[in-house]
């Protein structure tokens, strides 16, 4: 049997020779379309370090939700499932650039009659066999202007951008569960202080009601103290509703329905007071920070597809140069199908140049261009957006921290006022409207120092997220080996 020619392998390699050249137009990082600098109060310094999430939410609960949140949600579990098709189809443009090599046999047997080929005088038939065994390459294209190779390059960027989305659901879930949980607290905390303040209506009312049958008190009084134990009756059933459904959106968030102990454990933080309180995100960080955000970095990749698209869409203009071979044996009897000289090859090797196409190649030039230019609007808003949530977050901090402050100033000038109108309704001096209205004005002032308070907290969360915290910056790319210059 003739040895097999190494055509094949000679051909993949001249291959890969050509094609070492791409169309892509240079890369260069559109510049962020904002200011060099935070607002007023918050200078840049050289610190760019920021907790770890683990350290940064402190309090056992809330680490463990997310954790079960981490394992068990279902958009982060699709992230991930969209990670790896884009993974997929990275492998798959990637493909293209190497030839395949196909092994088949053939066989074919054909029945003639002699006479119509002028054999003999008879008309009886004969049969014409042939037989093949071999391996080859089918319509390979050699990528000598780097039209494959911008293909692939432009899937690996998009699969990066999707892997960085993954890690940008990641983050934003962390937070969203942070937040979930302290509205929660924030709900419980409304309950019990409603209830509170529907056990003192109560008390009052019974107080007023007693004192009517001894007429000291006008039928009026009685109407305003059952009006104010009604009205507290209604708001318990207020907060005790979005109590449950804070559980229902964090139970979502979570992904997995929440286990007894972990139950009760939320349900003894009866005050956002008994959440651990939150580090100090340090302050003057610089204002390029946010480009480690991952949904920045992978606004950047697309970018950089789309870019890679332009190069694609270049090399259509060129010849295509293409190549069928095959090598093997050949015969027409099956019995020496593998005995020495039955050797047969051939190589078909094509060119197709693009003549008329009516402005097709000209207009999906045209199109990845324009996709570029709309991809780097979109990244330079993806930056103002990072920016100005985190402006936002910052001019939080310092402010929430003053508004807290006069909040609890308030609640202990409402509280003072209300007691000194019930003791002057007690001692008769003044009519229950007057206790009624103090009692109203703290309720609402305890009401809004929850509120406050949860604000502080949730913008504490915002601000951490905004500034890129809570996932690993320093994500390596899918291993790649490299052959040729070519990603495989």
């Amino acid at each position: 049997m003739r040895p097999i020619r190494p055509f094949v392998p000679l051909a993949a390699g001249f291959a890969l020779l050509l094609s070492g050249c791409t169309m892509i137009p240079a890369w260069h990082r559109p510049a962020p379309a904002v200011a060099t600098a935070w607002p007023t109060g918050n200078e840049a310094t050289d610190r760019t370090d920021l907790p770890d999430w683990r350290r940064f939410y402190r309090d056992p609960v809330m680490r463990h939700l997310v954790e079960l949140a981490l394992a068990n949600n279902r958009d982060l579990r699709i992230a991930q499932h969209q990670v790896e098709a884009a993974s997929a189809q990275f492998d798959i443009e990637n493909a293209a650039l190497f030839p395949t090599l196909n092994g088949g046999a053939m066989a074919n047997v054909q029945k003639e009659y002699a006479r119509i080929w002028s054999l003999s005088q008879t008309s009886g038939p004969f049969y014409m066999r042939q037989y093949a065994v071999g391996f080859g390459v089918s319509a390979y294209e050699v990528d000598l202007w780097g039209r494959i190779r911008s293909a692939s390059q432009a899937a690996f960027d998009r699969y990066m951008a999707d892997a960085l989305n993954r890690e940008n659901m990641q983050l934003s879930l962390i937070a969203a569960v942070a937040s979930g949980m302290l509205t929660w607290v924030a709900d419980n905390q409304a309950v019990l202080v409603t209830q509170q303040v529907l056990d003192s209506r109560q008390h009052t009312y019974d107080l007023v009601l007693q004192a009517a049958r001894t007429g000291t008190v006008t039928a009026l009084d009685v109407a305003q103290a059952e009006s104010a134990l009604h009205d507290a009756e209604t708001s318990l059933q207020i907060y005790t509703r979005q109590r449950a459904q804070a559980l229902d959106q964090l139970t979502l968030l979570v992904g997995t329905p929440l286990d007894d102990a972990t139950t009760r454990t939320l349900q003894t933080l009866t005050s956002l007071d008994a959440v651990t309180a939150f580090p100090n995100v340090p302050a003057g960080l610089p204002s390029d920070m946010i480009a480690r955000r991952p949904d920045i970095l992978s606004a950047e990749d697309v970018l950089r597809a789309a870019n890679d698209d332009i190069g694609a869409a270049r090399a259509e203009f060129f010849p295509k140069i293409q190549i069928t071979a095959a090598n093997g044996t050949a015969s027409n009897n099956i019995t020496r199908l593998f005995q020495s000289g039955m050797g047969a090859w051939n190589v078909a090797p094509q060119i197709t140049v693009p003549l008329f196409d009516a402005g097709r190649l000209t207009a999906q030039l045209r199109v990845a261009k324009a996709r570029k230019k709309e991809e780097i609007a979109r990244y330079e808003k993806t930056i103002q957006t990072a920016f100005r949530e985190v402006a936002d977050a910052l001019a939080g901090r310092e402010t929430y921290l003053k508004q807290r402050h006069a909040q609890d100033a308030l609640i202990a000038s409402n509280d003072r006022q209300y007691r000194l109108a019930l003791a002057r309704f007690h001692a008769g001096y003044d009519p229950y409207l007057s206790t009624l209205v103090a009692q109203r004005d703290l309720y609402t002032a305890r009401l809004g120092g929850i509120t406050t308070q949860l604000q502080s907290m949730t913008n504490s969360v915002t601000l951490y997220k905004a500034l890129g915290g809570g996932w690993d910056s320093a994500i390596p790319p899918r291993a790649v080996a490299s052959i040729g210059g070519h990603i495989l």
